[in-house]
């Protein structure tokens, strides 16, 4: 395979780890070469490497999607969701050809307040609006037409069933499997007990504007924050396209929540699991 390779974090360039892996790698004869933006990666390119954590993976995303290669996530940081991969059976797996290739959802986020240097308006985790200060936001939505009830809170995200494991999942929301078609839309810190989070079809569009004090909120999108006016209005909802990830065959959504975040983890359940 023709593998392309992105390293977000200075700390892994050189690593003895990453470098015993690619050496792995070139010695079962696979081409590899590192790519830093979307202009680097060469047609005939089977897969984009991301090396490191889901971080890392957010931001390989932004060129392996322009340039229609799959993603190949490979962990080197904590947890691990998107980049679930082991190195240490990463050599094996591709030689057997024991790998499937996914497809995620992205979302698509359109507000004139961007700057014009973002131009990735997309999300694979999720987008936030959320305060600056101590004032909490008024957050009116409207979901494919239809008004919500405003959201008091300290924000509001969108996420897809990719993102339910990541800040989704710290506000309360429900954990997805990645083939679910579905994006949440969940209140940060709500000011009313009677408001939780909504599970929505991936085809719905929002159109989100806020209520504040301040005079700006900060938009975030996946790991990418910039600040907008209060007066803005965002529009979210479903990309033209989806990201290619690569998973390995072994890998397992259930298995990562049991393993990563110890679902379930109960003195009880000690060997009765396989």
């Amino acid at each position: 395979m023709e593998l392309a390779c992105y390293i977000k974090k200075d700390r892994l360039q050189g690593d003895a780890r990453v470098e015993a892996l690619l050496d792995a790698l070139r010695a079962a004869g696979h081409g590899i070469y590192p790519v830093r933006q979307p202009a680097d990666v060469l047609p005939g390119t089977d897969a984009l490497l991301s090396l490191g954590g889901d971080g890392t993976f957010l931001s390989a995303a932004r060129l392996a999607v322009p340039a229609g290669v799959p993603v190949l996530g490979v962990n080197f940081g904590r947890l691990g969701f998107l980049s679930e991969n082991d190195p240490d059976t990463l050599v094996d797996a591709l030689g057997r050809g024991d790998y499937l290739v996914e497809e995620r959802e992205l979302l698509q986020i359109r507000c004139d307040a961007l700057p014009v240097s973002e131009d990735w308006p997309y999300a694979l985790n999720e987008m936030s609006v959320s305060r600056v200060s101590a004032s909490m936001l008024g957050v009116d939505v409207t979901l494919d037409g239809s008004a919500l009830p405003t959201f008091w809170a300290d924000g509001l995200l969108v996420a897809t069933s990719s993102g339910s494991t990541a800040y989704s999942l710290s506000v309360g929301g429900p954990v997805c499997l990645p083939e679910t078609k579905v994006f949440i839309v969940a209140p940060i810190s709500p000011h009313n007990l009677n408001v939780r989070p909504l599970v929505v079809p991936e085809s719905s569009h929002l159109r989100i504007s806020l209520r504040s004090r301040d005079d700006r909120a900060v938009l975030t999108m996946d790991n990418r924050n910039h600040t907008v006016p209060a007066g803005a209005v965002i529009e979210v909802g479903p990309a033209p396209m989806r990201l290619r990830r690569l998973r390995l065959g072994r890998s397992n959504f259930i298995n990562a929540l049991r393993t990563r975040l110890l679902w379930g983890e109960d003195v009880r359940n000690a060997g009765t699991q396989d």
